[in-house]
């Protein structure tokens, strides 16, 4: 990009820019002669995609600032006028906005409720930061038509993010998503209002306890063995952490109601967009959840739980057999959670006629074996929570089946109709109320988890992320997909390839039989995915929220006469081979 141009568009930006820290920032690059910064802040504006908006915060059309918020605010506004005209013109139509702990996070929110007020738009806004799931919760309870919440969820402090809820509760899936992005690129006028005016004219509203509390009793509501929990639920140990986020009010609140042992982290338990002690706040991570591990060992905790900034995200680690705790993975705990949900159901006599759960596509095939044991289904979707929540929602409207969980690999689980996104408190309370039933079984989670691999085989994943930042960023990634596209490969770690899925085309492919295709059966989105011989399936996409392509590989071996060890390493062999023919294509 031409120094001039960039110095153009940095100087528009300065003029319209009302955030002086922003405009500042940008001004002093400029006197610099930074422009190999100003290039990376201007060579393009920041994408409002499918998932919204996320990035670094600073001044600069492709940074995190309050002119871009309020640019992405004014195209949603114009957009739910035109996909609600009726309720528009009647001065009826309203949306709700949370955010998280994040730098900007309430100067961003703030700044969008005013944009909505000024475009007619009542908007109740969280007097103080609260989590990713009650911003569902409280869209539904509420009837509001679309809701935002600001948060860049456990990406590093130097980031932050807004996205786009639907009236279910939602995040945005077609033809929203796509009619709200063409509006966002059609702005040209951001109307805008003072707040004093908003809330004298009843555009904004600031709620609190009116949705904290229902939302609690709604958590609680589903939970399946209270009796167990009035009783027992003292002799559970749990070490938490919400990691500098919104978690800790409302896990606190619903376990500690409930007489369970909650002891909180003190390092993390105050919000702090610097989350100062981890240098990225993911529950995924080890290194997040050191302090949380140190307090449990000294505990002695019988589980340890850990929350994202925005707390619809759990991480958890129980106590080993070597003495020490062993890390969950986003698998392994949607797994045992789904276990207990069907065990919990059929044990109770509530078990539906057809019951079904609902992961991504590259989430363990551990989980549709675990169902179908209990006669149950299990319904795959693109990745990405939304599709799990539009499956639930399509579920609901045709009466069958009955979805009871909702799940995918990073993460992420819903175990309530009440809201269309996952739920990292609710999980937590069912994490806690599980591991209390296993206990009360002489068992612990991986005495379980032992016992599910006994029977369905061992399943272990392989995830790999490769980041390409910049200018040229997009493209490398795009030929990466296009090379595997053009020239599939015929083995992966030594084992044959037999299909492949190319979700992007809606077509299977069979690499032994060229001329074959068979329809895909899922919205169109640019993911890869390659079945091989022996059952293992791996994934390829491009993140649709950050600058990196993600492999995945689900792989899986029978428990024989050798046991779980010899399983474990077969395993372990297989996805050392495939992680290196993926390295040789992505380090080039």
């Amino acid at each position: 990009m031409e120094r001039d141009a960039i110095s153009a568009r940095a100087g528009e930006y300065v003029e319209r820019e009302q955030d002086p820290a922003f405009s500042a920032e940008v001004e002093a690059l400029l006197a610099a002669g930074d422009w190999k910064e100003l290039e990376d802040r201007f060579y393009r504006d920041l994408e409002f995609g499918t998932g919204g908006l996320r990035g670094l915060i600073g001044g600069g059309y492709n940074r995190m600032n309050t002119l871009v918020v309020k640019r992405a605010t004014q195209g949603l506004a114009a957009y739910l006028r035109r996909a609600f005209p009726e309720k528009a013109a009647a001065g009826g139509l309203s949306a709700v906005i949370a955010y998280d702990s994040r730098h900007y996070s309430f100067e961003f929110a703030e700044a969008a409720a005013l944009i909505l007020g000024a475009n007619g738009i009542k908007t109740w806004l969280f007097s103080s930061l609260r989590p990713t799931p009650e911003l569902s919760y409280a869209i539904r309870a509420l009837g509001a038509d679309t809701g935002i919440v600001v948060t860049a969820s456990h990406n590093p402090p130097q980031y932050n993010g807004y996205k786009a809820y639907w009236n279910d509760g939602a995040q945005v899936i077609p033809p929203h998503d796509g009619g709200i992005i063409a509006e966002v690129n059609a702005v040209t006028e951001i109307r805008e209002i003072t707040r004093v005016e908003a809330l004298a004219r009843g555009l904004l509203e600031l709620i609190d306890r009116s949705i904290d509390e229902p939302y609690q009793a709604m958590v609680r509501s589903h939970l399946f063995r209270p009796d167990l929990i009035r009783s027992r639920g003292g002799e559970v140990k749990i070490v938490y952490t919400p990691l500098h986020g919104t978690g800790a009010m409302h896990v606190e609140a619903v376990l500690g109601s409930l007489g369970l042992q909650v002891i909180t982290v003190p390092e993390q338990r105050e919000p702090d967009g610097d989350f100062p002690t981890v240098s990225y706040p993911n529950p995924e991570e080890a290194a997040a959840l050191e302090l949380a591990l140190r307090l449990g060992r000294e505990a002695k905790a019988d589980v340890v739980m850990a929350t994202d900034p925005d707390a619809d995200r759990l991480g958890a680690a129980v106590p080993g057999r070597d003495g020490d705790f062993a890390l969950i993975t986003g698998n392994q705990l949607g797994t045992l959670l789904a276990d207990y949900i069907f065990l919990s159901l059929k044990e109770s006599g509530k078990m539906p006629a057809k019951a079904a759960m609902v992961n991504s596509i590259v989430t363990t095939g551990m989980q549709k074996r675990v169902a179908e044991s209990y006669g149950a289904e299990c319904i795959e979707c693109l990745t990405g929570f939304k599709w799990i929540a539009d499956v639930w929602r399509k579920c609901e409207a045709a009466g069958s089946p009955t979805v009871v969980f909702g799940t995918e690999e990073s993460y992420g689980y819903l175990v309530e109709s009440e809201i269309r996104d996952k739920d990292g408190i609710s999980a937590a309370a069912l994490t806690a109320e599980m591991t209390l039933y296993w206990r009360s079984q002489g068992k612990s989670l991986l005495d379980r988890l032992d016992d599910l691999y006994r029977i369905n085989g061992y399943w272990r994943e392989l995830g790999i992320s490769k980041y390409f930042e910049g200018p040229e960023g997009p493209a490398i990634m795009e030929g990466i997909m296009a090379e595997y596209r053009r020239n599939p490969p015929r083995t992966l770690g030594g084992i044959a390839v037999e299909r492949v899925r190319d979700i992007g085309e809606s077509l299977w492919k069979y690499p032994g039989d060229p001329g074959r295709t068979d329809p895909v059966d899922l919205p169109r989105s640019n993911v890869l995915q390659f079945y091989l011989a022996d059952g293992t399936v791996v994934s390829a996409r491009p993140s649709g929220t950050e600058p990196k392509i993600k492999f995945y590989a689900s792989c899986c071996a029978v428990v024989g006469p050798g046991g779980l060890e010899a399983a474990k390493a077969e395993v372990q062999r297989k996805l050392e081979a495939i992680s290196g023919d993926i390295r040789q294509v992505i380090d080039r």
